[in-house]
């Protein structure tokens, strides 16, 4: 089973997670050819001294990363999950996922962004966070998982590019997406932090027609 403590694991240091967040933002509004339809955004102005990156597949699959002073938080929401409140009878959050997310960064969870009107609530199978200071991403440690599911919270499915990633597993993605090859070298540039030049761009961006 594969669960959001997995991801939990695999996350870097928040201040690399937020320049891997800002790349995945740069890639994917180069490579595509509207941005209006880009998967991966990233909202310097989200709020006073907050940041967000944004994911949203188009179908129904998103995550939101917020980067505050009091620490990062971290929502997921995956339609078809067992834990999604769309199927439960209460259209509650599934038990202990938000639980223990500590009083710095609970304001946060009444973001409209976390909020769906078809359920008149949050939007939420997977939630991570870790405080300023603190030296370990955290997640509810009592969450019971839906039994016999091997991706009960849809976390790696949701957290794939950032648990993952290296150049490699970036460009398939957005190969696979885009249906068109990606130049590596290009992609291991902007995920390195290396500045940008109009070579970079260009390699990136989509084909004349």
């Amino acid at each position: 089973m594969s669960t959001v403590h997995d991801t939990a694991s695999l996350l870097p240091e928040p201040a690399e997670l937020r320049v891997h967040l800002r790349a995945l933002a740069f890639l994917n509004s180069t490579i595509g050819d509207d941005e209006e339809y880009c998967q991966y955004t990233f909202h310097a102005d989200w709020g006073p001294g907050e940041e967000a990156a944004r994911m949203d597949n188009g179908s129904g699959d998103e995550f939101t990363v917020l980067f505050t002073p009091a620490g990062v938080l971290i929502i997921g929401f995956d339609h078809e999950s067992e834990m999604s409140p769309y199927g439960t009878d209460d259209k509650e959050v599934w038990p202990g996922v938000v639980d223990d997310v500590p009083a710095a960064l609970r304001p946060l969870l009444d973001e409209p962004a976390f909020h769906h009107a078809g359920i008149g609530g949050h939007a939420i199978t997977a939630c991570l966070w870790r405080e300023t200071g603190d030296t370990a991403w955290r997640a509810g440690p009592a969450i019971e998982f839906p039994a016999g599911n091997e991706h009960p919270d849809g976390s790696d499915y949701l957290f794939h590019l950032l648990t993952d990633r290296s150049p490699e597993t970036v460009r398939a993605h957005f190969e696979d997406y885009y249906e068109r090859p990606v130049p590596l070298d290009a992609v291991r540039h902007v995920l390195a932090g290396h500045p940008v030049t109009p070579g970079i761009t260009t390699a990136l961006a989509p084909p004349a027609p």
